[in-house]
Protein backbone atom coordinates (compact mmCIF):
# COMPACT_ATOMS: atom_id res chain seq x y z
CA UNK A 1 0.00 0.00 0.00
CA UNK A 2 1.57 3.21 -1.17
CA UNK A 3 1.53 6.50 1.26
CA UNK A 4 -1.11 8.92 1.68
CA UNK A 5 -2.03 10.05 -1.95
CA UNK A 6 -1.05 13.95 -2.50
CA UNK A 7 -4.11 15.91 -3.44
CA UNK A 8 -3.21 19.86 -4.58
CA UNK A 9 -7.01 21.06 -4.31
CA UNK A 10 -5.92 24.20 -6.41
CA UNK A 11 -6.89 23.11 -9.65
CA UNK A 12 -10.23 22.76 -7.92
CA UNK A 13 -10.74 26.02 -7.02
CA UNK A 14 -8.58 28.04 -10.02
CA UNK A 15 -9.20 25.60 -12.99
CA UNK A 16 -11.31 24.88 -15.92
CA UNK A 17 -13.73 21.70 -16.06
CA UNK A 18 -11.21 19.83 -17.13
CA UNK A 19 -8.99 20.27 -14.48
CA UNK A 20 -11.71 19.64 -11.65
CA UNK A 21 -12.18 16.52 -13.68
CA UNK A 22 -8.36 15.48 -13.35
CA UNK A 23 -8.58 16.44 -9.47
CA UNK A 24 -11.66 13.94 -8.80
CA UNK A 25 -10.34 11.25 -11.49
CA UNK A 26 -6.99 11.43 -8.92
CA UNK A 27 -9.24 11.63 -5.99
CA UNK A 28 -11.00 8.54 -7.28
CA UNK A 29 -7.84 6.53 -7.46
CA UNK A 30 -6.92 7.43 -4.01
CA UNK A 31 -10.19 6.54 -2.64
CA UNK A 32 -9.83 3.19 -4.41
CA UNK A 33 -6.48 2.35 -3.33
CA UNK A 34 -5.41 3.83 0.18
CA UNK A 35 -8.48 5.70 1.82
CA UNK A 36 -6.16 7.96 2.63
CA UNK A 37 -5.52 11.48 0.77
CA UNK A 38 -2.34 14.32 1.46
CA UNK A 39 -4.26 17.49 0.45
CA UNK A 40 -2.73 20.80 0.29
CA UNK A 41 -4.10 23.84 -1.36
CA UNK A 42 -7.22 23.52 0.65
CA UNK A 43 -7.80 27.56 1.83
CA UNK A 44 -8.17 27.45 5.20
CA UNK A 45 -6.27 30.39 6.60
CA UNK A 46 -2.42 29.55 8.30
CA UNK A 47 -3.03 31.72 11.30
CA UNK A 48 -6.16 29.82 11.85
CA UNK A 49 -3.99 26.53 11.96
CA UNK A 50 -1.28 28.06 14.25
CA UNK A 51 -3.96 29.56 16.27
CA UNK A 52 -5.72 26.14 16.45
CA UNK A 53 -2.32 24.28 17.94
CA UNK A 54 -1.64 26.55 19.93
CA UNK A 55 -5.06 26.83 21.91
CA UNK A 56 -4.74 22.92 22.02
CA UNK A 57 -1.87 22.29 23.35
CA UNK A 58 -2.56 25.38 26.13
CA UNK A 59 -5.59 23.00 27.26
CA UNK A 60 -3.74 19.98 27.20
CA UNK A 61 -0.92 21.69 29.20
CA UNK A 62 -2.90 21.96 31.91
CA UNK A 63 -3.33 20.64 35.18
CA UNK A 64 -4.79 17.30 35.28
CA UNK A 65 -7.48 18.58 37.76
CA UNK A 66 -8.31 21.44 35.21
CA UNK A 67 -8.97 18.87 32.59
CA UNK A 68 -11.14 16.94 34.40
CA UNK A 69 -13.52 19.87 35.31
CA UNK A 70 -14.54 20.00 32.11
CA UNK A 71 -14.99 15.62 31.74
CA UNK A 72 -18.72 14.77 31.20
CA UNK A 73 -20.05 10.53 32.76
CA UNK A 74 -22.25 11.35 29.56
CA UNK A 75 -20.68 8.90 26.81
CA UNK A 76 -22.91 9.49 24.05
CA UNK A 77 -22.91 13.29 24.31
CA UNK A 78 -19.03 13.08 22.78
CA UNK A 79 -18.39 16.20 24.56
CA UNK A 80 -15.52 17.51 26.64
CA UNK A 81 -12.11 15.94 28.13
CA UNK A 82 -11.27 12.07 27.87
CA UNK A 83 -8.20 11.97 30.02
CA UNK A 84 -5.69 8.95 29.33
CA UNK A 85 -6.81 4.83 29.54
CA UNK A 86 -10.43 5.86 29.17
CA UNK A 87 -10.89 4.48 25.94
CA UNK A 88 -9.65 1.65 23.64
CA UNK A 89 -10.52 1.82 20.19
CA UNK A 90 -9.75 -1.54 18.70
CA UNK A 91 -13.31 -2.51 20.61
CA UNK A 92 -14.41 -1.04 17.33
CA UNK A 93 -13.54 -3.60 15.41
CA UNK A 94 -13.96 -6.46 18.11
CA UNK A 95 -10.47 -6.66 19.06
CA UNK A 96 -9.91 -6.84 23.06
CA UNK A 97 -6.79 -5.13 23.88
CA UNK A 98 -5.72 -2.66 26.95
CA UNK A 99 -6.56 1.05 26.94
CA UNK A 100 -5.46 3.49 24.67
CA UNK A 101 -2.89 6.19 25.98
CA UNK A 102 -4.06 9.43 24.48
CA UNK A 103 -6.32 11.77 26.01
CA UNK A 104 -8.59 14.14 23.96
CA UNK A 105 -11.07 16.90 23.83
CA UNK A 106 -13.94 16.68 22.10
CA UNK A 107 -16.61 19.19 20.81
CA UNK A 108 -19.86 19.71 18.28
CA UNK A 109 -21.94 22.46 16.36
CA UNK A 110 -22.36 25.24 18.43
CA UNK A 111 -26.67 25.11 18.26
CA UNK A 112 -28.75 21.82 17.71
CA UNK A 113 -31.02 22.17 14.18
CA UNK A 114 -34.02 24.13 15.21
CA UNK A 115 -36.23 21.35 15.06
CA UNK A 116 -34.23 18.76 16.99
CA UNK A 117 -36.26 16.92 18.99
CA UNK A 118 -34.86 16.43 22.73
CA UNK A 119 -33.88 12.83 22.50
CA UNK A 120 -31.64 13.90 18.29
CA UNK A 121 -30.05 16.88 20.66
CA UNK A 122 -29.11 14.53 23.51
CA UNK A 123 -27.40 12.31 21.06
CA UNK A 124 -26.50 14.07 18.53
CA UNK A 125 -26.04 18.10 19.21
CA UNK A 126 -25.41 17.65 23.23
CA UNK A 127 -24.04 20.97 24.87
CA UNK A 128 -20.36 21.64 24.15
CA UNK A 129 -18.19 21.68 27.49
CA UNK A 130 -15.86 24.78 27.18
CA UNK A 131 -12.70 25.73 29.71
CA UNK A 132 -12.58 28.56 31.34
CA UNK A 133 -8.76 28.39 30.43
CA UNK A 134 -7.26 28.67 27.93
CA UNK A 135 -8.23 32.48 26.70
CA UNK A 136 -9.76 32.42 23.40
CA UNK A 137 -10.72 28.33 23.01
CA UNK A 138 -14.09 28.52 22.52
CA UNK A 139 -13.64 31.16 19.48
CA UNK A 140 -10.45 29.38 17.84
CA UNK A 141 -12.59 25.95 18.00
CA UNK A 142 -15.50 27.12 16.75
CA UNK A 143 -14.25 29.05 13.58
CA UNK A 144 -12.41 25.21 13.04
CA UNK A 145 -15.38 23.72 13.02
CA UNK A 146 -16.81 25.70 10.42
CA UNK A 147 -13.73 25.89 8.18
CA UNK A 148 -13.55 22.24 8.34
CA UNK A 149 -17.08 22.26 7.72
CA UNK A 150 -16.38 24.38 4.41
CA UNK A 151 -13.29 22.55 3.04
CA UNK A 152 -16.10 18.68 3.77
CA UNK A 153 -18.82 20.28 1.64
CA UNK A 154 -15.93 21.05 -1.15
CA UNK A 155 -14.76 17.84 -0.57
CA UNK A 156 -17.74 15.91 -1.27
CA UNK A 157 -18.25 18.09 -4.11
CA UNK A 158 -14.87 16.28 -5.60
CA UNK A 159 -16.51 13.39 -4.36
CA UNK A 160 -19.88 13.53 -6.40
CA UNK A 161 -17.74 14.41 -9.33
CA UNK A 162 -15.36 11.32 -8.77
CA UNK A 163 -18.59 9.02 -8.80
CA UNK A 164 -20.57 10.19 -11.52
CA UNK A 165 -23.03 11.53 -9.34
CA UNK A 166 -24.56 15.85 -9.61
CA UNK A 167 -22.82 18.26 -8.80
CA UNK A 168 -23.28 19.05 -4.93
CA UNK A 169 -25.22 15.81 -4.55
CA UNK A 170 -24.12 15.12 -1.04
CA UNK A 171 -25.09 18.91 0.38
CA UNK A 172 -28.57 18.36 1.29
CA UNK A 173 -27.56 15.67 3.68
CA UNK A 174 -24.60 17.65 5.16
CA UNK A 175 -27.47 20.83 6.05
CA UNK A 176 -27.98 19.81 9.71
CA UNK A 177 -24.47 17.64 10.49
CA UNK A 178 -23.68 16.83 13.83
CA UNK A 179 -19.70 16.58 13.11
CA UNK A 180 -17.16 16.50 15.62
CA UNK A 181 -13.41 18.07 16.43
CA UNK A 182 -11.39 15.78 18.79
CA UNK A 183 -8.00 16.57 19.65
CA UNK A 184 -5.63 14.29 20.57
CA UNK A 185 -2.64 14.41 22.38
CA UNK A 186 0.32 11.77 23.38
CA UNK A 187 2.50 12.46 25.52
CA UNK A 188 5.11 10.15 27.23
CA UNK A 189 4.72 12.38 30.99
CA UNK A 190 7.69 11.79 33.32
CA UNK A 191 7.68 8.65 35.70
CA UNK A 192 4.70 7.19 32.97
CA UNK A 193 5.04 3.25 33.17
CA UNK A 194 6.22 0.95 30.50
CA UNK A 195 2.68 0.61 28.15
CA UNK A 196 1.59 -3.27 28.30
CA UNK A 197 2.05 -5.96 25.87
CA UNK A 198 0.13 -4.54 22.80
CA UNK A 199 -1.21 -1.20 24.35
CA UNK A 200 -1.18 1.40 21.30
CA UNK A 201 -1.51 5.10 21.66
CA UNK A 202 -4.39 4.71 20.34
CA UNK A 203 -5.83 1.55 19.04
CA UNK A 204 -6.17 -0.19 15.77
CA UNK A 205 -9.36 1.09 14.60
CA UNK A 206 -11.27 2.87 11.24
CA UNK A 207 -13.27 5.99 10.91
CA UNK A 208 -17.20 5.68 11.61
CA UNK A 209 -18.45 8.51 9.45
CA UNK A 210 -18.03 9.93 6.11
CA UNK A 211 -14.48 11.54 5.87
CA UNK A 212 -12.10 12.68 8.49
CA UNK A 213 -9.66 16.01 8.11
CA UNK A 214 -6.63 15.79 10.53
CA UNK A 215 -4.06 18.21 11.09
CA UNK A 216 -1.59 16.65 12.84
CA UNK A 217 2.64 17.16 13.32
CA UNK A 218 4.87 15.48 10.84
CA UNK A 219 6.01 13.56 13.47
CA UNK A 220 6.04 9.20 13.66
CA UNK A 221 3.69 7.46 15.41
CA UNK A 222 0.37 7.15 12.53
CA UNK A 223 0.20 4.04 10.70
CA UNK A 224 -2.23 2.47 8.20
CA UNK A 225 -2.39 -1.01 7.85
CA UNK A 226 -2.14 -2.66 3.90
CA UNK A 227 -4.59 -5.81 2.69
CA UNK A 228 -1.71 -8.35 3.03
CA UNK A 229 -1.36 -6.90 7.27
CA UNK A 230 1.69 -4.51 6.80
CA UNK A 231 1.74 -1.49 9.19
CA UNK A 232 2.86 1.40 7.09
CA UNK A 233 3.81 4.76 8.34
CA UNK A 234 2.11 8.25 7.75
CA UNK A 235 2.92 11.85 8.16
CA UNK A 236 0.83 14.65 6.73
CA UNK A 237 2.06 16.89 3.98
CA UNK A 238 3.83 20.06 4.21
CA UNK A 239 1.37 22.63 5.11
CA UNK A 240 -1.12 20.37 4.67
CA UNK A 241 -3.76 18.19 5.82
CA UNK A 242 -4.68 14.40 5.96
CA UNK A 243 -8.53 13.45 4.46
CA UNK A 244 -9.44 10.14 5.09
CA UNK A 245 -12.83 7.86 4.61
CA UNK A 246 -14.89 6.87 6.95
CA UNK A 247 -16.65 3.46 7.05
CA UNK A 248 -20.49 5.49 6.29
CA UNK A 249 -18.98 6.38 2.73
CA UNK A 250 -17.11 2.88 2.38
CA UNK A 251 -20.75 1.68 2.88
CA UNK A 252 -22.07 4.12 0.70
CA UNK A 253 -19.72 3.35 -2.44
CA UNK A 254 -20.44 -0.03 -1.80
CA UNK A 255 -16.79 -0.83 -1.00
CA UNK A 256 -15.39 1.10 -4.40
CA UNK A 257 -13.77 3.40 -1.90
CA UNK A 258 -12.24 1.93 1.23
CA UNK A 259 -12.06 3.00 4.90
CA UNK A 260 -8.59 2.28 5.48
CA UNK A 261 -7.94 0.55 9.18
CA UNK A 262 -5.38 2.47 10.96
CA UNK A 263 -3.76 3.72 14.73
CA UNK A 264 -0.71 5.42 16.52
CA UNK A 265 1.82 3.48 17.97
CA UNK A 266 3.63 4.51 21.32
CA UNK A 267 7.48 5.84 20.46
CA UNK A 268 10.23 3.64 21.31
CA UNK A 269 11.91 3.64 24.42
CA UNK A 270 14.59 6.64 25.43
CA UNK A 271 12.62 8.69 23.12
CA UNK A 272 11.39 11.19 25.82
CA UNK A 273 7.82 12.44 25.65
CA UNK A 274 7.66 11.78 21.48
CA UNK A 275 4.72 14.33 21.77
CA UNK A 276 2.43 14.11 19.40
CA UNK A 277 -0.74 16.84 18.65
CA UNK A 278 -3.25 15.87 16.40
CA UNK A 279 -7.19 17.58 15.72
CA UNK A 280 -9.55 15.48 13.76
CA UNK A 281 -12.63 16.57 12.40
CA UNK A 282 -15.13 14.07 11.58
CA UNK A 283 -17.68 14.53 8.68
CA UNK A 284 -21.46 13.34 10.01
CA UNK A 285 -24.17 13.21 7.24
CA UNK A 286 -27.78 14.23 9.25
CA UNK A 287 -28.39 12.09 11.59
CA UNK A 288 -31.50 10.99 10.26
CA UNK A 289 -30.24 10.78 6.87
CA UNK A 290 -30.47 7.79 4.73
CA UNK A 291 -27.76 5.87 3.45
CA UNK A 292 -28.12 3.37 0.67
CA UNK A 293 -25.89 1.70 -1.45
CA UNK A 294 -25.35 4.05 -4.54
CA UNK A 295 -26.95 3.15 -7.84
CA UNK A 296 -23.22 4.16 -9.72
CA UNK A 297 -21.72 1.56 -7.04
CA UNK A 298 -23.95 -1.49 -8.13
CA UNK A 299 -23.87 -3.89 -11.10
CA UNK A 300 -25.06 -7.24 -12.09
CA UNK A 301 -21.23 -8.32 -11.11
CA UNK A 302 -21.56 -6.39 -7.83
CA UNK A 303 -24.80 -6.37 -5.58
CA UNK A 304 -25.24 -3.97 -3.29
CA UNK A 305 -23.69 -5.09 -0.09
CA UNK A 306 -25.76 -3.42 2.50
CA UNK A 307 -28.77 -3.21 3.68
CA UNK A 308 -30.09 1.13 4.26
CA UNK A 309 -29.30 2.27 7.18
CA UNK A 310 -28.99 5.88 8.85
CA UNK A 311 -26.19 7.78 9.21
CA UNK A 312 -27.11 8.28 13.24
CA UNK A 313 -27.87 5.38 14.07
CA UNK A 314 -24.41 3.86 12.02
CA UNK A 315 -22.27 6.67 14.08
CA UNK A 316 -23.73 5.26 17.68
CA UNK A 317 -23.22 2.01 16.98
CA UNK A 318 -19.42 2.63 16.65
CA UNK A 319 -19.13 4.95 19.17
CA UNK A 320 -20.15 3.16 22.08
CA UNK A 321 -17.50 -0.11 21.74
CA UNK A 322 -14.53 1.73 22.43
CA UNK A 323 -16.38 3.72 25.30
CA UNK A 324 -18.08 0.97 27.31
CA UNK A 325 -15.12 -1.78 25.43
CA UNK A 326 -18.09 -4.25 24.82
CA UNK A 327 -19.21 -5.93 21.54
CA UNK A 328 -20.07 -4.10 18.35
CA UNK A 329 -21.24 -5.90 15.42
CA UNK A 330 -17.96 -5.26 13.42
CA UNK A 331 -18.33 -4.55 9.38
CA UNK A 332 -17.29 -8.43 7.50
CA UNK A 333 -14.42 -6.35 5.74
CA UNK A 334 -12.08 -6.20 8.67
CA UNK A 335 -13.15 -9.46 9.93
CA UNK A 336 -10.56 -12.44 9.55
CA UNK A 337 -7.55 -10.15 7.81
CA UNK A 338 -3.80 -10.19 8.73
CA UNK A 339 -2.42 -7.54 11.10
CA UNK A 340 -5.22 -7.48 13.61
CA UNK A 341 -4.64 -10.16 15.75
Amino acid sequence: MPDAVPIDLTPWFDGDEDARDQVAARVDEACRTVGFLAVTGHRIDPDLVDEMLAVTTAFFDLPMEKKLAVRTDDLVGNRGYAPPESEALSYSLGIDTPPDLFEAFNAGPATPPAEASDDVVARFFASNIWPDEPAGLQSVWERWWHACADLGNVLTDVFARALGLPNGWFRPMLSEQPSVIRANNYERRAGAPTPLPDQMRMGAHSDYGSLTILLADRVPGLQIRSDEGVWHDIVPPDNGLLVNLGDLLAEWTNDRWRSTVHRVVPPPPGDGAARRRSIAWFQQPNEDAVIEVLDVCISDDEPAKYPPTTAGGHLLAKLMGPRTRSTVDVDERFLDQPGLD
